[in-house]
């Protein structure tokens, strides 16, 4: 109960800070361009509290999860008035900056957070560790019909060269059902293969049936079950389960499974010595469906380099991985779009309450991180050509632009009133999609 108080009020501050950040965008281009605010609010619904100072009114409402901020004139059941405060009656290029500044101002809060970050440490994976070289081929995979193996090092990927893992992760989440050709390296030979990703149904990306080559540790050793009985401990690296060489988790997490309940050996360095266990699995379901497992949670060992940048090289890495980011969101979207990425995969207010809160146990950094990423999903969301939306708003304006006349109001509060209903379906939609990760499989 306490954590999820906790998560609550991570997520409270981690939404705060966004809308806060998303409305003042909008409020400060009004300020700028004359515009009467009446409202600035944190949360939805009835007054709670606040103050007022001028002519705005700056409060909490009662549904915390969101804001907003109210211009003269922006509401379609207003009387018409020719104040020239009035939102309606201000310059249409006027009208397009105010509502793309709230969106704005999130990819540079996006931007911002990343850079302070790196200027504290900035960490990247070794390119070593980068490589795209295949430490594990699952039976029956898309991967292992095509022909793949251990050990095959992806050389070139739908064109890209050299590409590093991170490029072939995303590549396969959003390819299910469609072809990705691949150039591999084998014993001194480059292969040409097709392997198409089909739809996993649990995690509802495209899946190939490969797992990257890495040095495998124990992340964590569960209390009373075999691994803890035979004295395995936390941080042990992996070396050989039976003998065979382990490079990747799946590749242990199969061998295992796949035991049949009979005695392994496992071999790991422990302080720069080698040590050699024999552990009796169990069949148990702890993590997943029921199967034969010894209680430990590898991870892959990833090798680090940190430092510092300072503000210029910070503000360039930053806003190049928030231009990655907002790609892999883009890309996302397109595949759940063309039906090969699952809405499984969309993460809606419990399930940023669980993050929230897990990023905040982490430490600082974390938070920031997630608080980066979450910004700018917001502002992409929102520039979503979707009525209710700012990119909605924005498009109707482009639209009377290109017109050089004014929709008329029975259109505009038809479309509003259509967006409305579609933006409280996608609520609805991703409250149950979280609630129904939660819930137990069968």
């Amino acid at each position: 109960m306490f954590a999820w108080g906790e998560d609550i009020l991570w997520l409270l501050v981690l939404i705060g800070v966004m809308i806060m950040i998303h409305e003042a965008g909008h409020y400060f281009a009004a300020r700028y361009f004359n515009v009467k605010v009446e409202v600035f609010s944190f949360g939805f619904g009835p007054r709670l509290f606040g103050f007022r100072r001028g002519e705005t009114d700056y409060r909490f409402s009662l549904v915390l999860l969101g804001g907003y901020v109210k211009m003269a004139g922006e509401q379609f059941s207003e009387e018409p008035s020719d104040d020239p405060r009035h939102l309606m009656n201000r310059p249409r290029w006027q009208r397009l900056i105010i509502y793309f500044a709230g969106p704005f101002m999130n990819f540079v809060l996006a931007v911002g957070l990343l850079a302070g970050l790196y200027m504290v440490k900035y960490q990247r994976v070794s390119d070593a560790d980068m490589q795209a070289v295949i430490g594990h081929v699952a039976a029956g995979s898309p991967a292992a019909k095509a022909g793949l193996r251990d050990g095959d090092r992806i050389v070139k990927m739908a064109g890209k060269a050299n590409p590093t893992w991170e490029d072939v992760d995303l590549e396969e989440v959003q390819s299910a059902y469609r072809p990705m050709p691949l150039t591999v390296e084998r014993s001194g030979q480059r292969i040409d293969v097709t392997v198409t990703p089909t739809l996993s149904q649990v995690s509802g990306m495209g899946y190939a049936g490969w797992d990257g080559q890495t040095q495998v540790e124990l992340g964590g050793i569960e209390p009373g079950y075999p691994s803890d009985k035979a004295g395995l401990k936390k941080g042990d690296l992996i070396l050989s389960v039976n003998g065979m060489a382990i490079h990747s988790n799946a590749k242990f997490r199969e061998t295992i499974a796949a035991s049949g309940g009979k005695p392994i050996e496992v071999q790991v360095e422990r302080k720069g010595q080698i040590e050699t266990f024999t552990v009796q699995p169990v069949y148990a379901k702890l993590d997943g469906p029921a199967r034969w497992m010894i209680g430990v949670q590898p991870v892959p060992k990833v090798h680090l380099v940190t430092t510092q940048l300072s503000l210029g090289p910070a503000l360039r890495e930053s806003m190049e991985q928030n231009g990655k980011n907002a790609f892999i969101i883009v890309q996302f979207l397109k595949s759940m779009a063309e039906r090969r990425m699952s809405t499984k995969t969309i993460t809606g207010p419990i399930g940023l309450g669980q993050l929230s809160g897990e990023a905040a146990r982490e430490g600082p950094g974390e938070f920031f991180m997630l608080m980066s990423l979450v910004s700018l999903n917001l502002a992409i969301f929102n520039l979503l050509p979707i009525p209710v939306l700012d990119g909605g708003s924005i498009l109707m304006l482009l639209i009377e632009i290109i017109l050089q006349r004014d929709m008329s109001l029975n259109v505009k509060e038809a479309v509003f009133k259509v967006g409305f209903v579609f933006i409280m379906v996608i609520v609805a939609f991703v409250i149950y999609n979280d609630i129904s990760k939660m819930l137990p499989a069968g």
